[in-house]
């Protein structure tokens, strides 16, 4: 039986993802994905979840962790049946952002090129860091981590696919050093010791 989606639908945006139930009342304990968490997670805003639309009633956070109760999940044994889905919101109902911002699914599959031509692979991944994101590129050069500034990412094209950026030393992962050879010693019989 396959897992969980990891995608959101096409036309939408993941904005959380259900951990688990919490409490006997249907409550969902969410990790949240979006730096907008306070609008989208606000009672009576609407987010999609298994492909429903379904209304916020509550929500809260405690000690860094969101808890939500969305309308039509009663019981824990329903709220049950959700863990590991994603709640989406339309794409259509992103906020604009300001020239030089974007969204992190926007970054995601962009072709990373450097400022001299060099390919060095797609944005497999945006992770949120406390300070900037990082792009996780994947192709030739192996795995390679880039944090999100400005020197390093010097033109996102999101209409071209691209992504110029100028690598600073040390963001290129280390060539492999060659495997050393074996080379076996060979045993025989010992010199007699001087006294």
């Amino acid at each position: 039986m396959p897992g969980p989606p990891r995608e959101p639908r096409e036309g939408y945006v993941a904005v959380g993802r259900v951990l688990r139930p919490w409490g006997l009342r249907g409550d969902l304990k969410i990790e949240s994905l979006t730096d907008f968490a306070e609008d989208r997670y606000a009672p009576g805003a609407s987010l999609w979840l298994d492909g429903v639309e379904r209304r916020v009633e509550l929500s809260r956070s405690q000690k860094g962790a969101l808890y939500v109760k969305l309308a039509g999940i009663d019981d824990a044994t329903a709220a049950e049946a959700y863990r590991g889905l994603l709640l989406e919101v339309p794409e259509a109902s992103l906020p604009p952002l300001d020239e030089d911002e974007f969204y992190h699914h926007q970054l995601a599959g962009l072709r990373a090129v450097t400022v001299d031509g060099e390919e060095l692979g797609t944005v497999a991944e945006v992770l949120a860091t406390g300070g900037n994101a990082v792009l996780i590129v994947r192709g030739p050069a192996g795995e390679v981590a880039l944090p999100f500034v400005e020197d390093v990412v010097k033109r996102v094209d999101l209409a071209g696919g691209t992504l110029t950026v100028e690598l600073m030393e040390g963001l290129l992962p280390a060539p492999k050093a060659a495997p050393r050879r074996f080379v076996p010693r060979r045993y025989g019989r010992r010199a007699p010791r001087k006294n």
